[in-house]
C-alpha cells in the first residue's frame, strides 16, 4: 500500500518499529501503538495484566513515557459470564495504574472469542527516540527478560506445564518494562532498542540488522531462558508461531555446534510481553546490567555482541 509521508513522522510502519512517533514540536513527539490478542493464560485477571503490559511495553521500547490508553475488547456476550470481562479489565487497569497511565476510553464488539488489549499514547523528546536499528560494531547486546513464554503457554494449554514454570512465565509477562526503560534512557548512549514479542528473539534481532553494515553474534549459553524448556521443546510443546518465525528468518542465521538444537528453537519462540533487547558500547554494558539487577530486573544479561563481519547475518554459538 502507498504510504503517506510527512516530515513530522519520525517513524511509521516502514522499519517494523515497535510504535509510531510523530513530532509535535521541537521538544515534543507523540508515541502511538496498539496491540491486543487472545488469552495466553486461564485466569482472566492475569490475562488482562499481560495484555496491558504487552501494549505498554511498545512505548517503553521507543524510550517513551506512556500517558493514556484506550481499551480494545472483543467478547462473546452470549457465551461467557460478564464477570470474566470485568476481571480482564480490572487486570489491565491495575497495570495502567502501575505505569502511571490514564484510561480515557475504548471500544468493544461482540465476538466468538475473547480478545483484549490497548491503544497507547505516550510522549518523548524527538531527539531521544530509540529505534530498532543503528547498532554499532563493538556494541554489547543486553536482554532484560527470559525467553520461553510461547512454549510455556503451549504447555499450559496441554496441561503439562509445571507450577514453577507457570509462575515464572506469569511473573515475567506481568512485569512492566518501565524500570528497564528508565535505566536505559538514563544510560544515554543506546544505539538500538526493541522489545521481544511475536517474532521471537532472533526475529527481532534480525530486524535490528536488516539492511545494515553490521551483524550479530549471540551466545546461546548467556541468553536468559525459563527453567525446564528443554524437556518441553523435545516433547513437542512448540507453538506454531515458532515454526513460522524460524522459516522466515533461518536464512539469516548460522548456528554453530556449541548451540544445542533445543535452544535454537527457544530463540525463535514468539514471546508475549517480553523484555527489552538493546545495544550499547561494550564498556558500559556490565555496569548497566548490574544496575538492572539491583533494581529487581534479575534476569538481565549480556547476550551477545555487534560485529562488522557478516553484515545482515547472525551467528549463534
Amino acid at each position: 500500500m502507498p504510504l503517506i509521508h510527512d516530515p513530522n513522522l519520525l517513524t511509521g510502519i516502514e522499519h517494523a518499529e515497535d510504535a509510531g512517533v510523530y513530532k509535535i514540536s521541537p521538544e515534543l513527539a507523540l508515541v502511538q501503538t496498539v496491540d491486543f490478542f487472545t488469552p495466553t493464560v486461564d485466569d482472566p485477571y492475569i490475562f488482562g495484566q499481560i495484555a496491558a503490559v504487552n501494549a505498554l511495553n511498545d512505548v517503553y521500547a521507543m524510550g517513551g513515557k506512556p500517558l493514556t490508553a484506550m481499551n480494545i475488547v472483543c467478547f462473546p456476550v452470549q457465551k461467557m459470564n460478564i464477570e470474566v470481562l470485568r476481571e480482564v479489565l480490572r487486570g489491565g487497569l491495575d497495570k495502567m495504574r502501575e505505569a502511571g497511565v490514564l484510561l480515557v476510553g475504548g471500544h468493544s464488539v461482540e465476538d466468538n472469542e475473547i480478545k483484549y488489549g490497548l491503544s497507547v499514547t505516550g510522549v518523548i523528546h524527538p531527539d531521544k527516540v530509540l529505534f530498532n536499528h543503528g547498532a554499532q560494531a563493538g556494541d554489547s547486546l543486553i536482554l532484560t527478560k527470559p525467553l520461553g513464554t510461547g512454549i510455556i503457554s503451549t504447555a499450559i494449554k496441554g496441561g503439562e506445564a509445571e507450577s514453577q514454570q507457570i509462575e515464572e512465565a506469569i511473573n515475567s509477562m506481568t512485569m512492566l518494562n518501565k524500570t528497564a526503560a528508565e535505566l536505559i534512557v538514563a544510560a544515554g548512549d543506546i544505539h538500538a532498542c526493541t522489545d521481544i514479542t511475536g517474532f521471537g528473539f532472533l526475529g527481532h534481532a534480525c530486524e535490528m540488522i536488516d539492511g545494515s553494515d553490521v551483524g550479530l553474534r549471540i551466545n546461546s549459553a548467556a541468553v536468559p531462558i525459563f527453567s525446564g524448556l528443554q524437556e518441553l521443546v523435545e516433547t513437542g510443546f512448540v507453538p506454531g508461531g515458532l515454526y513460522r518465525n524460524k522459516n522466515f528468518r533461518l536464512s539469516q542465521i548460522e548456528t554453530l555446534d556449541t548451540c544445542p538444537p533445543w535452544i535454537l528453537e527457544v530463540l525463535f519462540d514468539p514471546q508475549t510481553a517480553g523484555g527489552l533487547f538493546f545495544s550499547l558500547p561494550k564498556s558500559q554494558a556490565p555496569e548497566l546490567v548490574e544496575k538492572m539487577h539491583r533494581a529487581g530486573i534479575s534476569d538481565a544479561a549480556i547476550a551477545g555482541e555487534v560485529v562488522a563481519e557478516h553484515p545482515g547475518k547472525i551467528i549463534v554459538y
